[in-house]
């Protein structure tokens, strides 16, 4: 499968802040590469983008992942479904935050898109004998059904499991649970794109084209 993934596209800004030189830039990258944890097996030579998921762990669930789980990098079949899980969770960050209370008050976030191969032994939610839960693998909120699945997928060697987007009906996502999963080291097909997200509405919008997409709320 093919797969887009889309990151907030903050870091190397917000480095450049807090020096006044490319040497102390280089200085503070290798300080912060110090304090990370170590990469997991099957990480060795895959570029940052398609290793840090699994670098870290997180206190707060995703669909996939309980709390405090072995990190999980997720992707979808079209720039469509990433730009549509980047609006709900702008969106849910927005509600979330106390500071942005008013509708005309936003964000405004650049994030990069790209694309990278996943092939290995999967799990597909959307045949059978799996595809008779689909009421359970596609519930807006509860997690806990496929998290459970998740977590006996990786007892029996599973390295991705395919299922349905819930954010935009009709494509389809991976849950990459093994880096090896990932079969191009390299990124490719690296895109830009602008959020602009408030209490009512997102929009996200290519940075070099006519291309948006926009969600109300």
């Amino acid at each position: 499968m093919t797969v887009w993934r889309g990151v907030e596209s903050q870091s190397q800004v917000a480095t450049w802040r807090l020096v006044d030189s490319t040497a102390e830039h280089e200085a503070l990258e290798d300080m912060l590469e110090g304090s990370k944890p170590p990469l997991p097996e099957g990480c060795e030579g895959l570029h940052y983008l398609l290793s840090t998921p699994f670098r870290y762990t997180s206190q707060y669930a995703s669909r996939f992942r309980r709390p405090n789980e072995a990190g999980i990098w997720y992707g979808a079949s079209s720039v469509e479904a990433v730009c549509a899980e980047t609006a709900y969770w702008r969106h849910r960050f927005i509600l979330d935050s106390a500071g942005i209370a008013k509708d005309g008050d936003g964000l405004l976030t650049l994030h990069t898109l790209f694309q990278t191969r996943v092939n290995g032994r999967a799990l597909t939610l959307t045949e059978p004998p799996w595809d008779g839960g689909r009421a359970l693998w596609t519930h807006g909120a509860d997690y806990s059904h496929t998290q459970a699945v998740a977590a006996e997928a990786r007892v029996h060697g599973i390295e991705w499991i395919r299922y349905e987007s819930v954010r935009c009906p009709g494509t389809h996502c991976a849950a990459v649970l093994s880096p090896r999963a990932l079969r191009t080291q390299q990124p490719f097909d690296m895109q830009e794109w602008i959020c602009r997200a408030t209490r009512s509405r997102v929009i996200v919008t290519h940075k070099e084209s006519d291309s948006s997409y926009s969600w109300d709320f």
